[in-house]
This record gives structure tokens, C-alpha cells and sequence, in this order.
């Protein structure tokens, strides 16, 4: 399995960085976790083939996490004449989220028949499910955006992935990350608690718990942006690949 981090910023592009967005290409699949409003010109900076992606999973809907999916979708229609079947999925409200972005961002692109078909999931609290050979389970984390925010823990070609999503500490994070070969975790800043986003000196306190096999940082601001990884961390990079 291979993750490359197409965006790893957070919503106001601190050191020049893309929102997030993270490409997974697995055996049998290719997806999306999260797209936020600059992945298309990151997605094609990258050269990925975005007929190929067949889900993105969206951990909550915040802009700089998914307001690049109208884009995304319109593209599909009109640029890259996609086929194949998509998939999005996210928390509860996504449906309505996503018909109003669309809308603000491109009048009348929701009453365009399209040639591929466009299923939306929402995604329940805890509860584990397979699209399209990805096994997610969504765990509730605490962010305000309006809609139920969640970190998300992904089983694919016999490894796990989890992704923090933004939110502040809870123990919620523990579930998701467990034992993961890969946790992906938001760090916003070093060690100043704010309401509504995660700090690396509070993850650290947790990380016995977790138990990570390999932990990477995103979602950073200029605070962190500035300071090395701490030990036993990486920080991610626009267009950093791992390989699981």
C-alpha cells in the first residue's frame, strides 16, 4: 500500500502548504482521504490519475478538508471524462453539505446529468463498513464544523491507517489509532492547548496508549511548522510517499 500526502496544511496554507488531502493506492483500489479546497492543482501536481480514485472519505466538512470535491466532481464531467463509478463518504449531513458547496461554488452543477454515477454515504458513528474494499470505521471526535467531525481508521491490504482528523484531545483518538502502522495525527501546535484542534505535547501523553507503529504530524501551523519532529514523529511534507 502506498499513501502519498498530496496536501498536508492546514486551512490557511502555513508554509506554503496544500489542504489536506491524502492519496491511498492500494491493491484492488484507489482513494481519497479528504479534499480540501486546493487538491485539485495538488492532486495534479502530483500526476495522479483521478479516474482511478474511486472513494474519498472525508473526515469532516470543514473547506480546507472537503471543499475541493465540487471541483473534483465537475472535473470528472467535463475534464477528465470519468467513467467509472464515485464514491464519497463522510459523517451525517454530508449529502446536504455537499449540494450547498456545489451550488455557492458552481451554480446549477447539481442538475447536471452526469455520465458516472455519484453515490454518497454517511457514515455512522462507530460503526464498521466496506466501500469499495476499504474497511472504515468512523470514531467521533470533538471539532466544531457543523456536522459530527470524526477521526477515521482504514483496513486495506492487511494494514491499518488511521487519520485523527482535526479535533482536540480525546480519548476517542485511542480507539481510532491503536495499534496502527501508520496514525496520521493533527499536531496545530507544539505545546499551547486550543480549543478545537490538537497539540503535539498532549498527543505525545497518549501515544503509550496508541501505540503506533509509525506516527506522522499534519495539520500544522507556523508554531510547528518551525520546530523539528519530535522524537519518534515525523511531520509530513506535500508530496511525502509512504510505502506500508
Amino acid at each position: 500500500m502506498r499513501l502519498q500526502f498530496v496536501g498536508c496544511g492546514d486551512a490557511f496554507g502555513s508554509g506554503g502548504r496544500f489542504n489536506t488531502c491524502f492519496h491511498v493506492s492500494a491493491a484492488e483500489t484507489r482513494f481519497l482521504i479528504d479534499c480540501g479546497a486546493s487538491s485539485m492543482v495538488a492532486l495534479r501536481r502530483c500526476g495522479l490519475d483521478l479516474n482511478a480514485i474511486e472513494t474519498v472519505f472525508v473526515s469532516h466538512l470543514h473547506g480546507d478538508h472537503f471543499g475541493g470535491l465540487p471541483f473534483f466532481i465537475v472535473d470528472g464531467q467535463l475534464v477528465s471524462k470519468r467513467a467509472g463509478p464515485l464514491t464519497i463518504a463522510g459523517p451525517p449531513g454530508l449529502r446536504q453539505r455537499l449540494a450547498e458547496a456545489m451550488e455557492n461554488a458552481l451554480p446549477n452543477s447539481t442538475k447536471v446529468s452526469r455520465k458516472f454515477a455519484t453515490e454518497i454515504v454517511e457514515l455512522e458513528p462507530g460503526r464498521r463498513v466496506t466501500i469499495n474494499g476499504v474497511t472504515v470505521t468512523p470514531y467521533l471526535v470533538d471539532h466544531s464544523c457543523g456536522a459530527p467531525p470524526f477521526a477515521l481508521r482504514f483496513e486495506v491490504d492487511g494494514k491499518i491507517v488511521a487519520y485523527s482528523g482535526d479535533t482536540q484531545w480525546t480519548d476517542a483518538l485511542v480507539s481510532a489509532g491503536r495499534d496502527a502502522d501508520l496514525f496520521i495525527a493533527e499536531a496545530y501546535f507544539y505545546d499551547k492547548p486550543i480549543k478545537w484542534h490538537l497539540d503535539v505535547k498532549t498527543l505525545l501523553a497518549h501515544r503509550a496508549e496508541i501505540r503506533p507503529k509509525r506516527l506522522i504530524l499534519t495539520h500544522m501551523s507556523p508554531d510547528m511548522l518551525d520546530r523539528p519532529a519530535p522524537d519518534g514523529c515525523e511531520k509530513a511534507e506535500d508530496g511525502m510517499v509512504i510505502e506500508l
